[in-house]
């Protein structure tokens, strides 16, 4: 079964589980829950920052900041990087004690005070060498309005409400006179630990 990632590199999926024979997304109730959670999460990270330049340069210069091109660790506890940050990460967790804390809550955070420490990968420290395998010809992933609606499609009664932060789906009564809920971003802001296979990087 192919790998694929999607949107951002890093983050793993297997192909058949996340999209039909037509290459379109398969409706998110026909994936498994954890691709599912971490596919929604990855909704919500594109755009996002780079956490090692946020980290240089704060809110005040959140504009200066690399938008991230890769993801590594779990959903929630994720660490966002762009190029030119990604062999830093690489270093502490290959060689600094960072796949110590795979898969636990302080992954994110113990990258990021190695890195507000000054910590840095020895100049010519070598990244992974990622391979492009037709990445341009897969879909873009729906943004989180889309998602919400392929979710409560042929759905009544309740509705499904989607948390991108956190990966939670609830159900609520749906009035069809409201029509779309003025708050619909924070309810499609509802999906957070999706996990599509997460790859770590080895030696």
């Amino acid at each position: 079964m192919a790998k694929v990632s999607i949107g951002l590199r890093g983050w793993r999926f297997d192909e058949d589980e996340v999209f039909t024979d037509e290459g379109e997304f398969r409706p998110l109730d026909e994936v498994p829950d954890d691709t599912r959670r971490r596919l929604i999460r990855l909704t919500y990270l594109q755009g996002k920052p780079c956490d090692a330049c946020y980290l240089i340069h704060g809110e005040a210069e959140k504009k200066r900041c690399n938008p991230a091109e890769f993801v590594y660790g779990e959903p929630m506890e994720e660490v966002l990087l762009c190029a030119d940050h990604e062999a830093d990460f690489l270093y502490w967790y290959r060689e600094a004690g960072g796949s110590d804390h795979r898969g636990e809550e302080t992954f994110r955070d113990e990258f990021h005070e190695w890195f507000a420490a000054g910590e840095r990968a020895p100049e010519g420290y070598g990244g992974l060498d990622h391979v492009d395998t037709g990445t341009d010809e897969l879909p873009t992933p729906p943004d989180p309005a889309e998602l919400n609606r392929r979710l409560n499609e042929n759905y009544e009664g309740k509705r499904k409400r989607i948390d991108l932060r956190t990966g939670e789906i609830r159900y609520e009564e749906w009035d069809e006179r409201r029509g779309d809920d003025e708050d619909d971003e924070d309810a499609v802001d509802d999906v957070g630990d999706l996990d599509l296979g997460q790859d770590y990087p080895t030696k």
